[in-house]
């Protein structure tokens, strides 16, 4: 059964938890997500996986409170079991050594780029991570990116933790330091993956953008997770969640974001209510 063997709180709207999955943390690979179902009547929702370990058989989930399902996650206790869990699913992050790889993670997106920086350490590259939140208290996973790192630099728009700024200051630091990258690797809300590839693309760096955010139903039958990425449609959950970030309509896929904001206030409010 899917029982939750921890729960830590990371700020009032983020908490982490470990849920034992032992087919899933052997068979899970980077860049890969889980569905979930809470309740009998519950939505399905996508998690990328942000940690595991195969031997004592769990998978890590970083979670923020931002709708109904979530919320009712977050009432979940340790000892208590989640109805539905199915996964991997998704393409994996290709990984390859192919020389110094900088991570960009941004808030909640820091948990999916957290198994990205383990590989890709692994495989033998230069690692650097940059992470960026608003604030100091949203800059999470700071102490398992930096054992999965070479170097670190965090970001802070506020200036309260790290280096006042965006996380595009610290990699332009990066390449006004006459660093050669090969590879970035950007997660995090869709308007800092584009401000991410608009920079990379000036100075022709490969450049990696999961779209994990705006995945719905995962399977590629809701349709909700339509992007265009080369002028082409794909569908982030059976496609990616990862593509060339040189090449995706981020505009069409932010707009498309906002297409249930109604819809998901109003059952948040029923759920406060309930």
């Amino acid at each position: 059964m899917n029982r939750i063997l921890e729960k830590v709180s990371v700020t009032p709207e983020i908490f982490t938890m470990k849920i034992e999955a032992s087919g899933i943390a052997k068979k899970r690979k980077a860049g890969q997500f889980i569905i979930l179902r809470v309740s009998e009547k519950g939505e399905r929702i996508p998690l990328t996986i942000a940690d595991a370990d195969a031997a004592e058989g769990w998978i890590e989930l970083v979670v923020q409170i931002v709708g109904k399902t979530t919320k009712l996650l977050s009432l979940l206790e340790p000892g208590e079991e989640i109805l539905d869990l199915v996964g991997p699913l998704g393409r994996p992050t290709h990984i390859e050594k192919v020389g110094t790889v900088v991570v960009v993670g941004g808030g909640v997106g820091i948990a999916p780029a957290h198994p990205i920086a383990q590989s890709m350490k692994a495989a033998g590259n230069q690692l650097i991570s940059i992470l960026g939140g608003r604030s100091k208290d949203l800059v999470i996973m700071e102490e398992k990116m930096r054992a999965a790192s070479d170097r670190v630099m965090i970001t802070t728009d506020d200036g309260s933790y790290g280096m006042k700024g965006l996380v595009t200051d610290a990699l332009q630091k990066l390449i006004d330091e006459g660093l050669k990258i090969d590879l970035v690797v950007a997660v995090g809300p869709p308007v800092m993956m584009k401000f991410v590839s608009l920079l990379t693309k000036k100075y022709d760096i490969q450049t990696l953008v999961s779209l994990n955010t705006i995945m719905v139903d995962g399977t590629g039958m809701c349709g909700a997770c339509r992007v265009t990425v080369a002028g082409k449609m794909k569908f982030v959950c059976v496609d990616g969640p990862e593509f060339d970030g040189h090449e995706v309509d981020y505009e069409e896929m932010m707009q498309r974001q906002c297409m249930y904001r109604e819809q998901e206030k109003e059952s948040m409010d029923r759920c406060q209510s309930e």
